[in-house]
C-alpha cells in the first residue's frame, strides 16, 4: 500500500548526557546533510540522558531549518496539559519546527520510581487517548470558553487555551499493539514504529488496523503519514536504498528515521540515501500512476463552503481554507467575526493578479480585499467569499533618501513603518493604532495624530503601483494615469488592489505624547469648549476626545490624547493648558517620545475579533452647541458604547476639496460612534446625521444605499462614478462601499452577494 506521501528523511539521536555537545551536534550535522527530522528517545527516568525536551530546545536554537519531534514522549510522567503549552512554546520558538511524537509508557518500574502512576497496558491506551483529548483542545484557540476534560486519568477544569502553536503540530503514535494501532488510526497524524521490533507482516497488519480504524473514524487512510525507525540496512548504499524503496512502495512508509549517532552514517543518510530512494520510489509512482496524498483531510475538506472551485486556485499562491489549521486566525479581523470560504495570500503583484482572476471567476461570491484587518468597517472579511490577503505584501524601503521618497506594501503595519522612518527621523502621519493595515487606511484617507501638522497620510502620497479589476498592472501618479491617482486618495478600494505605496514622509523629531482624563460633569459644554481650543490650536497640537456610556452612579470620563509636535516643553505647556482647565483632571501624562514610541501600541499578531459590531461616522466642520448637546443626548441613550472625536483641519484643509477623492476638507471632526445593536445605534445616529456634513467610510459599517452619497459630494461622486465604468465596469470591487459604475444618480451601490 502505497499512500502518496512526499518522502522525509530523518535521525534518531542518543540523548547522552556524557557529553552534551555530541547530540547537538549530529543534529547540526543531520541538518547539513539535507535530513527533515532529528529526533530523541524520553526517558526521563534514565541518568545517563539528557532530558529530551530541554535538549530538544537547545537543539532548535542551534539549528534553522530541520524539525525536531521526541521518539516518543513518555507522556506518563508528562501531565498533557503541560505537554501542549510546551509543545505550542517550542514550535513558535523554532518557527514551526516542531513534531510531538507520543508513546503510552512502558518500563512501569521506573516510571513509578519517578512518581508515575503504574497502568496496565489497557489503562496506558485509554490515558493516551484522553491526553492527546487535552493536547488538542489546548492548542484549538479559535474557542473563547475554556478547557473542560473529564478523563479517568486526566482531567482539566477550565484551563486557559493556548499558545496558539506555529503550525499544525502532528501527533505521531509510537503504536504496535491493537489498541494502540486503533488509536492511531481515529486520533494521530502519524504511525511510528521501529523495524527492530517488528515481525514480517507487522507493517502490513498495522497498516491495516490503522486504515479500518481512521475509516471508522470519518477519516482518508493517507491522513496518518507512516514513519519507520531503521537501522543501517545494508552496507551496499544500492542495496539499502531499494530497502528503503520498497518499504515504500509496499508498506507505505513515507519517513525513514535512521537511528545512528555516526557522523558520516548521517552524512551518507542525507546525501546518498535519500536521493536515491526517492528517485526510485518516484519512477515506479510515475509507472503505477500513485496519486500524491491530500494535503487536506476529510474534515477539513468536509469544512469546505459551496461555490468555491477550491481546485481552481492558482499553483503557488498560498491558500487557507475553512478546515485549515491557520483558518481561525484569518477568518475574522481586529473587531468583526467572518466566516470566508477561502483566503488567498499572495506575496507579490503577479500573484494578487492571479488572486484577483480567481475571484473574477466568483463574480456571485463577496470579495474582500484585506491589508492589516483593523477596519471598524468590518469590510475586510465576509461569510463564504472570498478574502484576498496582502499581509505578505510588507516591504519598507527607502527609494530616494534625498526626498524622503518611500515604498510600502499595503501588508506593512503602522507601528512596523513607524519604527523603520525612525531610523531615518521621518514619519508618516498613520492614524491612532499602530496595528492598522498601510492599505486600508492609505486608500480612505488617513486621520492621524499628525494631520493637523503634515496632512492625511494620502497626501504625502506620491504613487501607487494598482492591480485593475482586468488583472492588468499600472502605476497612478500625477502624471500617469492621474485619474486612479486622484481616486485611490480617498476611494481606492473602488478601483483596484494597491501592491505599493509611494510616500514622501516628513521629517520629524520628538513631539509630546499626551493622556488627559477629566471628571466631566456637563457634556456638551465640554464638548463645544474642546472644540473651541482645537480649532484655535496652532496646527502643531492634534489631540482626540474619547468617551462613551456613562455607567450608573458613577462620574464621565471623558479622554484627550494626541500629539504635541514639539519638544520644547515650554511651548508644549502653551499648547496644553487651556485643554488641561477645561474641567478637574483625574490622570495625565505628558511624555516626550518619537513617533514609533507612539504607533507601538499594538498586538500584532492573529485577529480574534466577534459578532458585528455596528458604527457611524460623520465629519463636521464646528463643533457647535446644537451638535454638542444632541452627542449628550445620543451618549444618554446608552446604544453607544464607544464615541470618539478626531481632530482635522489644520494642513488637511490646505489641500483643494477637489485635489482628491477625500473632499471633506473643511470639516474640523470626524466622529464616530460604535454599539452592538444596528438598529439601535442608527436611531440613536439620527439626530446627529443632520449636524453632518460627511462620512468618513472607514469608520462606517452600515451598507445604507446613501452612505456613498453623505461620503462623496456629488462632483466627487459624479467622477468616481466615471472612473469606475473606465476601470471597473463589471464591479468586481463591489463590496467594500462599492459604487455602481451602471447607475446615473448618486450613492446607489451593488449590494453584497
Amino acid at each position: 500500500m502505497d499512500y502518496g506521501h512526499a518522502l522525509e528523511f530523518g535521525a534518531f539521536i542518543t540523548p547522552t548526557a556524557a557529553d552534551p555537545e555530541i547530540p547537538v551536534a549530529l543534529a547540526q550535522v543531520s541538518e547539513v546533510a539535507g535530513l527533515d527530522l532529528v529526533t530523541f528517545q524520553d526517558h526521563p527516568y534514565q541518568p545517563a540522558f539528557l532530558d529530551t525536551w530541554t535538549l530538544m530546545t537547545w537543539v532548535a536554537a542551534r539549528t534553522e531549518r530541520v524539525r525536531i519531534a521526541p521518539n516518543v514522549l513518555n507522556i506518563p510522567l508528562r501531565p498533557p496539559a503541560v505537554v501542549a503549552r510546551s509543545a505550542a512554546s517550542l514550535d513558535r520558538l523554532s518557527g514551526g519546527r516542531f513534531d510531538l511524537g507520543l508513546g503510552a509508557g512502558g518500563f512501569w518500574d521506573a516510571i513509578e520510581a519517578m512518581g508515575g502512576r503504574r497502568l496496565t497496558p489497557g489503562q496506558a491506551v485509554t490515558a493516551l487517548e484522553e491526553g492527546i483529548e487535552v493536547i488538542n483542545e489546548l492548542w484549538n484557540t479559535g474557542e473563547k470558553r475554556g478547557v473542560f476534560t473529564e478523563g479517568t486519568y486526566y482531567r482539566v477544569t477550565g484551563a486557559k487555551r493556548g499558545p496558539r502553536p506555529a503550525h499544525a503540530i502532528p501527533i505521531i503514535i509510537g503504536a504496535y499493539k491493537p489498541r494502540m494501532l486503533a488509536l492511531t488510526g481515529r486520533t494521530a497524524d502519524g504511525w511510528l514504529p521501529s523495524l527492530a521490533y517488528l515481525q514480517p507482516g507487522d507493517l502490513a497488519r498495522g497498516n491495516a488496523a490503522i486504515d479500518e480504524a481512521a475509516a471508522s473514524a470519518g477519516r482518508a487512510p493517507a491522513e496518518i503519514r507512516r514513519l519507520l525507525n531503521v537501522g543501517r540496512l545494508s552496507a551496499d548504499p544500492r542495496a539499502w536504498s531499494e530497502q528503503l524503496a520498497t518499504l515504500a512502495l509496499e508498506d507505505g512508509i513515507s519517513t525513514f528515521i535512521l537511528a545512528a549517532d555516526d557522523p558520516d552514517l548521517l552524512r551518507t543518510f542525507g546525501g546518498d540515501i535519500a536521493p536515491a530512494v526517492r528517485e526510485l520510489v518516484a519512477d515506479e509512482r510515475r509507472a503505477r500512476g500513485v496519486p500524491s496524498a491530500s494535503a487536506r483531510s476529510a474534515i477539513a475538506l468536509a469544512a469546505r463552503r459551496e461555490g468555491v472551485a477550491y481546485d481552481d486556485v492558482p499553483d503557488g499562491l498560498r491558500v487557507i481554507e475553512p478546515g485549515d489549521f491557520e483558518y481561525p486566525d484569518v477568518r475574522s479581523t481586529y473587531m468583526r467575526g467572518g466566516s470566508p470560504g477561502i483566503v488567498l495570500q499572495p506575496a507579490d503583484t503577479p500573484e494578487v493578479a492571479a488572486a484577483l482572476a480567481f475571484a473574477r471567476r466568483h463574480p456571485n461570491l463577496p470579495l474582500a480585499v484585506r491589508s492589516g484587518g483593523h477596519g471598524i468597517s468590518g469590510r475586510s472579511t465576509n461569510d463564504g467569499g472570498i478574502v484576498i490577503d496582502l499581509r505578505r505584501l510588507n516591504t519598507i524601503e527607502v527609494i530616494d533618501a534625498d526626498r524622503r521618497i518611500v515604498r510600502i506594501g499595503p501588508g506593512a503595519r503602522w507601528m512596523q513603518v513607524a519604527a523603520a522612518l525612525s531610523e531615518f527621523g521621518w514619519a508618516l502621519s498613520s492614524g491612532d493604532y499602530g496595528g492598522v493595515g498601510v492599505g486600508g487606511l492609505a486608500t480612505a484617507g488617513g486621520i492621524g495624530f499628525l494631520s493637523r501638522s503634515h496632512g492625511l497620510t494620502i497626501d504625502r502620497m506620491r504613487a501607487a503601483e494598482i492591480v485593475l479589476a482586468d488583472g492588468s498592472v499600472v502605476r497612478a501618479d500625477a502624471e500617469d494615469h492621474a485619474d486612479l491617482f486622484w481616486a485611490v486618495r480617498g476611494a481606492g478600494a473602488n478601483i483596484g488592489i494597491v501592491t505599493a505605496f509611494e510616500f514622501e514622509a516628513v521629517e520629524i523629531g520628538r513631539v509630546a505624547w499626551v493622556q488627559l482624563a477629566f471628571q466631566v460633569d456637563d457634556l456638551a459644554g465640554f464638548l463645544v469648549d474642546y472644540g473651541r481650543l482645537t480649532t484655535q490650536a496652532p496646527r502643531d497640537t492634534t489631540l482626540f476626545l474619547l468617551t462613551g456610556r456613562s455607567q450608573p452612579g458613577e462620574p464621565r470620563i471623558v479622554q484627550l490624547y494626541g500629539v504635541v509636535d514639539a519638544d520644547d516643553p515650554t511651548t508644549i505647556v502653551d499648547r496644553l493648558q487651556p485643554f488641561a482647565d477645561l474641567a478637574p483632571l483625574v490622570q495625565q501624562s505628558v511624555q516626550l517620545a518619537t513617533y514609533a514610541q507612539i504607533m507601538a501600541n499594538a498586538d500584532l499578531g492573529p485577529q480574534h475579533g466577534s459578532g458585528e459590531p455596528h458604527s457611524r461616522s460623520g465629519m463636521i466642520e464646528r463643533l457647535t452647541s446644537e451638535t454638542a448637546e444632541a452627542i449628550e443626548r445620543m451618549l444618554a441613550g446608552g446604544a453607544i458604547a464607544f464615541f470618539q472625536l478626531r481632530a482635522v483641519g489644520g494642513a488637511v484643509s490646505d489641500v483643494a476639496p477637489d485635489a482628491t477623492a477625500f473632499a471633506h476638507r473643511s470639516a474640523a471632526f470626524s466622529m464616530v460612534a460604535l454599539g452592538g445593536s444596528a438598529s439601535r445605534v442608527d436611531a440613536a445616529w439620527r439626530e446627529i446625521a443632520a449636524h453632518s456634513t460627511g462620512s468618513y467610510l472607514s469608520f462606517d459599517s452600515s451598507l445604507r444605499p446613501e452612505r456613498l452619497a453623505e461620503a462623496f459630494p456629488p462632483a466627487t461622486l459624479a467622477r468616481l462614478r466615471q472612473i469606475k465604468r473606465r476601470y471597473d465596469p463589471d464591479a468586481v470591487f463591489r463590496d467594500n462601499f462599492g459604487i455602481d459604475p451602471r447607475d446615473q444618480g448618486e450613492g446607489v451601490t451593488i449590494s453584497a452577494a
